[in-house]
């Protein structure tokens, strides 16, 4: 399978993705989980993992799924899919950062492709066990079935040992890349060690000739072997700090929906016996999931009385320090305090043009009729980043309020567009020609010669999705 035709698979998948009930767009976690994932693609592509032409060709592209079981997954064409059930339960920046090495190793090695592959190999000698099968059903019915199932079980063989191979080839590749990009190699191991208690029941080492993957007490011997003697340099782990990570693991359980139960579980924790002897991370990491969770539960003033007892855990970390900030921004913005959110925003400084800012400012001006005070950002965002749909989304909301209807439906056409959901795009686009058309005003040419560019673009991509079909 080419680069280009892995691509197209992926890009009707990433369809599909971003249409599953599951995939949350979180600022704060993509943020977080997207700054690890890039640090790796950067160290891939310094050593050459990552050819030139997979580097044009491929998305490298992160999702965030609602699903609480501890998974990633890398998608053909670049896409990788990250459950939060994984990031809730990873203790340290490095072992998520060895989770995700190890899925860019499955893109950047081409695994997907070179499965297929093997699969279209394989299938003739399916089809001549089953043609064996139907000649010897003369002589010998059990002999004919022999055949058969014999031929699909060493296919089947076959691909697990293709499969573990791939496995361990990712594995290899994914921890040379944990050092180059900021992160302990040790993650790995320690990443391992996690799995194999998680899944002790299952992974005993019995049957192991029927595994897709390697026995993890084999995975673990091999990562302690190769384990470097010098430490990592200063990386992406550094620059969330272990309590930053604390908080936003915590975010990742709620955010995970684990029901009513569990969320006031979590608004009760902070108040039980023995909370204040638990060390200050996992306080801090406590008092965070209460505040959310009571968010969540509209309690505005418990997670209020939550948050006020975090902050000074949090004020000597400035990564730390941050989160807690947007955590009271996220709060006021639930309890419909679009002002106060404003200001828990731009207290203490912080960043410019950071996405979570951004998006949660968007909210705020939005809330309180100045849509005006955050269009600026917002265009200057997607023109860097021009696959933000949830930008683009934001800036048709603040098009919107202000009249500019040509404006909007052109963003909204750029969201869908962003999302790799031509069909919708093609509308939008159409939508924004006929507005302009019926328009009693001069309409804005420049906009207008945009939306006709960017239409015949995506007929020409819903083109070239029909001739695969």
């Amino acid at each position: 399978m080419s680069a280009s035709a892995e691509r197209r698979l992926g890009d009707g998948i990433a369809r599909e993705l971003y249409r599953d009930p599951d995939y949350i767009d979180d600022p704060q976690l993509v943020e977080y989980v997207g700054s690890i994932w890039q640090a790796l693609i950067d160290a891939a592509r310094a050593r050459g993992e990552i050819s030139q032409e997979l580097d044009d060709r491929f998305a490298f592209e992160l999702f965030l799924g609602r699903d609480r079981t501890v998974n990633a997954f890398a998608l053909p064409g670049g896409f990788m899919g990250v459950n939060l059930g994984l990031v809730g339960v990873v203790s340290t920046p490095d072992e998520l950062a060895s989770v995700l090495a190890h899925e860019l190793s499955h893109i950047s090695q081409r695994h997907i492709a070179r499965l297929i592959g093997w699969q279209e190999k394989t299938t003739p000698l399916m089809i001549g066990a089953m043609v064996l099968g139907v000649l010897a059903a003369s002589k010998n019915p059990q002999a004919a079935q022999a055949l058969a199932i014999g031929g699909q079980a060493l296919v089947v063989q076959n691909h697990l040992n293709f499969s573990r191979d791939m496995e361990r080839e990712a594995d290899r590749v994914g921890l040379g890349l944990m050092e180059p990009a900021g992160f302990a190699p040790q993650g790995f191991v320690a990443m391992f060690d996690k799995l194999q208690q998680a899944n002790r029941l299952n992974d005993n080492g019995s049957w192991p000739y029927l595994r897709s993957h390697p026995l993890t007490t084999q995975r673990i011997a091999d990562m302690q072997a190769r384990q470097p003697r010098t430490a990592p340099a200063q990386g992406v782990s550094q620059a969330f700090s272990l309590a930053a990570h604390g908080l936003l693991a915590a975010r990742a359980r709620v955010l995970s929906e684990p029901g009513v139960d569990v969320l006031r579980q979590w608004t009760a924790s902070p108040g039980a016996l023995g909370f204040a002897e638990l060390p200050a991370a996992e306080r801090a990491a406590e008092l965070y999931a209460g505040a959310l969770a009571a968010s969540q539960l509209q309690q505005p003033a418990l997670a209020r009385s939550l948050l006020a007892r975090l902050r000074p855990l949090a004020e000597q970390d400035a990564a730390a320090s941050r989160q807690v900030r947007l955590l009271a921004a996220d709060i006021e913005l639930r309890a419909g305090e679009p002002k106060t959110a404003l200001s828990a925003l731009t207290s203490a400084g912080g960043p410019a043009l950071q996405r979570p800012e951004l998006l949660l400012r968007a909210q705020a001006l939005l809330a309180l009729g100045r849509a005006a005070d955050i269009s600026g950002d917002l265009q200057s965002w997607v023109a860097l980043h021009p696959h933000d749909a949830g930008a683009w989304q934001a800036l048709a909301s603040s098009w919107q309020a202000q009249g500019q209807v040509l404006r909007a439906v052109r963003a909204e056409g750029e969201g869908r567009a962003a999302q790799y959901d031509y069909a919708a795009a093609v509308d939008r686009f159409k939508a924004g020609q006929a507005l302009a058309a019926k328009s009693s005003t001069p309409a804005d040419y420049v906009e207008v010669s945009i939306i006709d560019t960017r239409l015949r673009a995506m007929q020409s991509l819903l083109r070239e999705q029909a001739a695969e079909r």
